[in-house]
């Protein structure tokens, strides 16, 4: 009931204001006021809507029988679409301001939409240790339905409101994919309906060449319907440390024999400026002295991201345990740091206390009610990357960040990246250490501008052998996006599936002027 009686209070009083400002001039100057007092309360709703939906279809065991007969309804899209005489590419029909990338991709307006309802766990089987679900699953809602049953998987990327196909598709990486590799990487089978309709399964022995084409292809060689990844046993707490690190030598010197360190589960670097960071390491167990527990996922606690902070204010090292599943979605309430642009004051103890419980917003919603003067207002003075490099380049990579937008805090994030065939591999023919440099945030040199600048760095992460995040703005021409991905088995896999006039290129799906 709080949660319908706020949000009807925050309507009365946004439409009193608007009235007398605008709204245009409300959502673009006071946007705090319209997220506060209508987006959360409507994203606590959304919450409460999708938890019940899923416990009614584990009750009801209904996901296995409903699955055979949307996959079905979707190859009837596909042979409809056929007999229409393919007039257009195909995509997802899921409207482009549910995803998670902060960008509304124009395509969806243009191209056949396919209906994709597909969003249960459909099997765990304890016995494989695999869990077979559809690409609409969540991290929040596999970890919630995996963890209480003993089990997890071994990479769970950090915000609840991730997808299975999303992270598939595009990437997905977390602190322990320096053991694991990338979401990619734990994952054993995939099925597709393809262009002619027809439902095929993948694996790294069955139909191996889409199996390994399938990631970072972004829905342009089929429709994914179901995946099954690994599960690994789930442990109770995360005993983590945290090391404050000062010079640039260091912290790189540092973060990479920590990544090296295989008794490590887990492995998380924060730069907070050019010579300062706080590097985190942790170990799964099942035992933990009470004292010293931080469940960090309550609402009421500090952003993560600030609570790490404070090692480096102190100049102190730290130890606790951290529930697991609090550690798993650590940014998740603060969106990394991003809320901190949105709501100012959303770490402020009296706002946690308060209204915490209501955090985060939806990036969903947050997109959906950005309008056009907001959007533009992102493109040219905020940065959303993620950019892969090897670690023996992350110096490097951190001046040029330094350099070309000067974004704080940087996100560290350590994988192993094995030599399998695909779009991304090391240079070499043997699995590489890469490390994921990721900004987000309001650029604080003069000198940025948003093309020239991402541009800069995008030719820097193609120089040393690395690869740009596809769900951020890629200002990238066509040559260079194939300079810095390796196409040769993704257009292979186009030829023979006949991909040429039912999808897209991946490039046309996420380049700048697709994704405006």
């Amino acid at each position: 009931m709080g949660p319908l009686l706020s949000l009807g209070a925050g309507l009365l009083l946004l439409l009193l204001w608007a009235r007398y400002k605008g709204l245009g001039y409300v959502l673009v100057h006071h946007r705090w006021v319209f997220v506060c007092l209508f987006l959360l309360p409507l994203s606590v709703l959304f919450d409460i809507y999708y938890q019940l939906r899923a416990w009614a279809v584990q009750r009801m065991h209904s996901a296995p029988r409903l699955h055979h007969q949307r996959v079905q309804q979707i190859q009837a899209q596909v042979q409809e679409w056929k007999k229409e005489g393919q007039k257009t590419y195909m995509c997802t029909g899921r409207p482009g301001w549910l995803t998670i990338s902060l960008r509304v991709g124009k395509y969806k307006k243009i191209l056949k939409n396919i209906t994709i309802n597909l969003m249960d766990i459909l099997e765990v089987d304890t016995e494989r240790q695999v869990v077979r679900v559809e690409p609409l699953v969540s991290m929040g809602q596999l970890t919630a339905h995996l963890n209480p049953m003993g089990w997890t998987i071994p990479v769970v990327p950090e915000l609840d409101d991730l997808t299975v196909g999303g992270l598939i598709m595009g990437t997905g990486i977390e602190s322990s994919s320096h053991i694991y590799g990338l979401f990619q990487h734990t994952c054993v089978a995939y099925e597709l309906v393809l262009a002619d309709g027809s439902h095929v399964r993948c694996t790294p022995e069955e139909n191996s060449d889409l199996f390994y084409a399938v990631p970072w292809s972004y829905g342009t060689l089929g429709f994914l319907v179901a995946a099954e990844i690994k599960m690994i046993p789930a442990k109770n707490y995360v005993k983590l440390f945290y090391e404050p690190v000062r010079g640039l030598k260091a912290i790189c010197k540092k973060f990479a024999e920590e990544s090296e360190n295989k008794e490590n589960h887990f492995v998380e670097g924060l730069v907070y400026s050019l010579d300062e960071a706080v590097i985190m390491t942790g170990v799964l167990t099942n035992n933990a002295d009470t004292r010293k527990v931080n469940k960090i996922g309550n609402f009421y606690k500090p952003w993560f991201f600030k609570h790490a902070e404070n090692y480096l204010t102190t100049n102190t090292t730290g130890m606790e345990y951290i529930p697991a599943r609090h550690y798993y979605h650590r940014h998740t309430r603060s969106i990394f740091w991003e809320l901190q642009d949105i709501i100012p004051f959303g770490n402020n103890p009296f706002f946690r206390y308060l209204f915490g419980w209501m955090v985060p917003p939806k990036i969903s919603l947050l997109k959906l009610t950005q309008g056009e003067g907001i959007r533009k207002l992102y493109e040219q003075h905020h940065v959303v990357q993620d950019m892969m490099i090897p670690m023996k380049s992350l110096e490097q990579c951190i001046e040029a960040f330094h350099s070309d937008i000067k974004v704080y805090p940087l996100w560290l994030c350590p994988f192993k990246l094995p030599n399998n065939p695909g779009m991304i591999h090391p240079k070499g023919n043997e699995t590489e250490l890469y490390v994921d440099v990721g900004a987000y945030g309001e650029p604080r040199t003069k000198h940025f501008e948003a093309m020239a600048s991402t541009r800069q760095l995008e030719k820097f992460v193609r120089n040393v052998h690395g690869f740009q995040m596809l769900y951020a703005d890629c200002y990238m021409t066509r040559e260079e996006f194939w300079e810095m991905f390796d196409g040769s088995l993704y257009q292979k896999l186009r030829k023979e599936l006949q991909c040429a006039h039912a999808f897209p290129e991946v490039y046309d799906k996420i380049c700048k002027a697709a994704r405006h």
